[in-house]
């Protein structure tokens, strides 16, 4: 025969009520046995006890000693032994001969009759207490001897008894007791259970046990899982939650939970951000190696409990952006070359149909020999291929923009010196960035201009040379003040536009940090800003003939021959 399952309560109210009706009837269970088993002994001391009171003093009472000397003690002891046995709530009140043959009985027909039970320590003097089968039934009972007057001889003996049944019903009364305060208990804790489940449920959104378990598999699985950074903050700023993700991005390490945002050795900018109360939505913020875009979310419900703040890795993305704006703007640059270029054309066309072909020849030959100029200007200078055509399209875009940009004779930078770890990226991200602010502040200025050197030199004292960048312009300069703060995110003089501003130079300045080199800022001869940037080339040593001795500077930064700075 299969035993039917007895199904598990799936709530956590259905499993707490269980373990307390468990919990409390195994400790009611334990505790009524107990108290049977001690109330029962305990009953059946204190009825022998009440049992031996009662015979001694029957045993002792003047009137049994003289009713036994009579010729019919039972006339003279029944009705004093059925009054005893009632006033002192025995069952039985029995008084006999020495022999054990009984005087009195509650049962009438038993007068007569041999006693049922033990005497003989009673015929000799002794009083005790004994537990017994009688007439009727199982009792406690007493049995002690009636001396004469003058206490030399046993002329009777007494026995008082209570039922077992009856002390029995008293113990069954205490346990029944017990059990009501148990189910009381019981009902009491019920209600807790429901009350606590009710407040639970709110708390928890009326999911279960099984349910918020299930929650936290999939929690921690996503937190591991998903590459964006995830932080949470306490009500004190303290992280309370940093994943796999965050902790990379954000460049920190060891157990962080509990600490203050304030002391993981963030940037100031990302740090205020951080503490701010006020929600963010796809803030850039640099660290020392990326850039990342943060946005904060305060928990609050009914008062302020943390805040959840996620972070996306765009380093990539803002260097793919920035050389998607350079390949832009020398597209735009080739766009308008090849306007011109058509324009030039229709100048030679008309020349040649009106008989003018010297003229055109002359016309034609001049243009070209301007273009090649430059391209052959940049290229000697700098027959690095990646700068050499940032700075040709750069040139281009310029030049559309009113703003002669000029590559100082002082340039001098073979192909193949720059090692593997110095990326082309990271080339277009320093210079790209360095000349279209230089474009900007040069724009409108007199006689706008932006000078471009590029070489390399040996770094005293050091196993190895140094690649010197160095953009100067005709602005307005640079105020001393703000020669460092000009680096930081979002320092800028000029009108924010839809993208934002103050994003380049804080993105050279993360570069030039990551390949451990220097960047400064400088007024430079005539006004205007130079920005210098000296980014250490490991393992190219000063003796290599592709390092230059030219480029020397002033304490300006001007450049000693070529353009003006």
């Amino acid at each position: 025969m299969r035993i039917p399952r007895v199904p598990r309560p799936r709530s956590l109210a259905g499993q707490l009520f269980g373990m307390q009706a468990v919990l409390i009837a195994v400790v009611v269970a334990g505790y009524a046995l107990f108290t049977y088993v001690s109330d029962r002994s305990q009953a059946e001391d204190a009825a022998g006890r009440q049992a031996m009171a009662v015979a001694r003093s029957v045993a002792d009472s003047p009137s049994v000693v003289a009713a036994i000397g009579t010729s019919d003690p039972t006339a003279h002891l029944e009705a004093y032994s059925v009054r005893v046995q009632r006033d002192t709530e025995v069952d039985f009140v029995t008084i006999m001969n020495p022999q054990g043959i009984r005087w009195t009985h509650p049962k009438t027909s038993e007068i007569g009759k041999p006693f049922l039970g033990h005497i003989a320590r009673a015929q000799k003097g002794y009083s005790f207490t004994e537990t017994f089968t009688g007439t009727l039934g199982a009792s406690v009972r007493a049995v002690t001897p009636v001396y004469d007057t003058g206490h030399t001889r046993v002329i009777g003996l007494v026995s008082a008894g209570i039922r077992v049944e009856a002390i029995t019903q008293r113990v069954q009364d205490q346990v029944t007791a017990l059990i009501g305060v148990a189910a009381g208990a019981l009902a009491l804790g019920a209600v807790g259970t429901y009350v606590v489940n009710a407040r639970l449920r709110r708390h928890t959104h009326g999911m279960n046990a099984t349910e918020l378990s299930h929650m936290h598999d999939y929690h921690q699985a996503a937190l591991h899982a998903v590459r964006e950074g995830l932080l949470m903050l306490d009500g004190q700023y303290r992280v309370a939650l940093m994943n796999d993700g965050g902790r990379e991005l954000l460049g920190v390490t060891g157990d962080v939970v509990g600490r203050s945002v304030a002391n993981l050795g963030l940037p100031a900018p990302l740090t205020g951000a951080l503490l701010s109360s006020e929600e963010r939505v796809d803030e850039v913020h640099l660290t020392a190696s990326r850039v990342l875009v943060v946005n904060t979310s305060p928990v609050s419900g009914g008062e302020r409990r943390g805040t959840v703040v996620t972070l996306r890795d765009v380093t990539e993305l803002q260097s793919l952006m920035g050389e998607l704006d350079s390949e832009r703007g020398f597209t735009q640059a080739l766009r308008s070359q090849a306007h011109e270029a058509a324009n030039r054309l229709h100048t030679v066309v008309s020349l040649i149909e009106l008989g003018r072909a010297e003229e055109a020849v002359d016309f034609a030959t001049a243009e070209l020999e301007l273009a090649q100029t430059l391209t052959d200007q940049v290229v000697s200078a700098v027959n690095e291929p990646v700068l050499a055509a940032l700075l040709l399209g750069k040139t281009a875009q310029s030049n559309e923009r009113g703003v002669e940009l000029v590559v100082s004779e002082d340039s001098s930078m073979d192909d193949g010196l720059l090692p593997d770890s110095l990326s082309a990226r990271d080339l277009v991200t320093i210079l790209g960035n360095l000349i279209d602010n230089a474009v900007d502040a040069a724009q409108g200025s007199l006689r706008a201009r932006v000078t471009v050197t590029a070489y390399t030199e040996a770094e005293a004292g050091v196993d190895g040379s140094a690649l010197v960048l160095r953009v100067a312009d005709t602005g307005s300069g640079v105020d001393p003040a703000h020669s460092e703060v000009v680096f930081q995110r979002g320092f800028s003089t000029k009108p924010a536009g839809p993208g934002g501003r103050g994003l380049g130079l804080a993105l050279v300045r993360q570069a030039v940090n990551r390949h451990e080199g220097t960047l400064t800022v400088a007024e430079a001869e005539g006004g205007g800003a130079v920005f210098e940037v000296r980014l250490p080339l490991w393992g190219v040593g000063a003796d290599s003939p592709q390092v230059s001795s030219q480029g020397s500077v002033s304490s300006q930064g001007s450049v000693s021959k070529g353009g003006t700075s």
